[in-house]
């Protein structure tokens, strides 16, 4: 019986299962996943593989969606993809959703003018380039809004250049109203690099902010 042993050991005993039970397993899937975007889906900055861990799941599902149909082109992830059930697709988000976001930056501070003008880009947009604010579609701090607009914050620069290159190139597509292509297009290489290290240099928040009959990504 518990009360037979030490209390140094029952407390012990106790919080490991309890870690156990509270701990969501990861599915078989996502062993080939862990491989690139880290064993908690922190993602892996110096490898430009970006964190899943926290993103929303209904937007993590359409984005596995996107590879395997091509609407976003990634060899590597379409031949991921591809072999996905719909329930599989649904499982993996889910998983990811849930693990914690992390809760380091995923780049330093760049020099003060690259900080400055990727500052005001995030939060207040190029009006005169029709460029709005990162901020205004992705929420407050680059936290997301679920399903569509995913975190901006815990990403290395490098993956949200690319990113932008990608919809500049029109090799990602499946954006709400085109809205990311349109965007893309006007920033010019300067601003791509400024707002993307501003972004990378801030510390990932977990969202609260939902759509109606949705839950708060994490």
């Amino acid at each position: 019986m518990m009360g037979s042993y030490p209390q140094w050991l029952a407390t012990g005993l106790l919080g490991l299962v309890w870690s156990t039970f509270a701990a969501a397993a990861p599915p078989p899937e996502a062993a080939s996943c862990a491989a690139c975007h880290g064993a908690q889906g922190q993602g892996m900055p110096a490898a430009n593989y970006p964190r899943l861990a926290g993103l929303p799941a209904g937007y993590l599902a359409e984005q596995l969606q996107h590879f395997a149909d091509g609407k976003r082109q990634n060899a590597i992830m379409a031949g991921m993809a591809k072999p996905l059930s719909p329930e599989a697709i649904q499982t993996l988000a889910a998983y990811y959703a849930s693990l914690p976001v992390p809760t380091e930056a995923a780049g330093s501070p760049p020099e003060a003018a690259l900080l400055e003008r990727g500052a005001w880009l995030a939060q207040y947009g190029d009006l005169a380039k029709g460029v709005p604010a990162c901020f205004r579609c992705h929420a407050a701090e680059g936290v997301g809004v679920p399903q569509h607009f995913p975190p901006l914050t815990g990403q290395s620069a490098k993956y949200l250049a690319d990113q932008i290159t990608a919809w500049q190139q029109g090799t990602r597509r499946g954006d709400p109203l085109g809205l990311m292509q349109t965007v893309a297009t006007r920033m010019s290489a300067e601003d791509t690099q400024a707002v993307t290290a501003y972004l990378a240099a801030q510390k990932p928040k977990a969202a609260v902010v939902s759509q109606p009959g949705q839950g708060g990504g994490q």
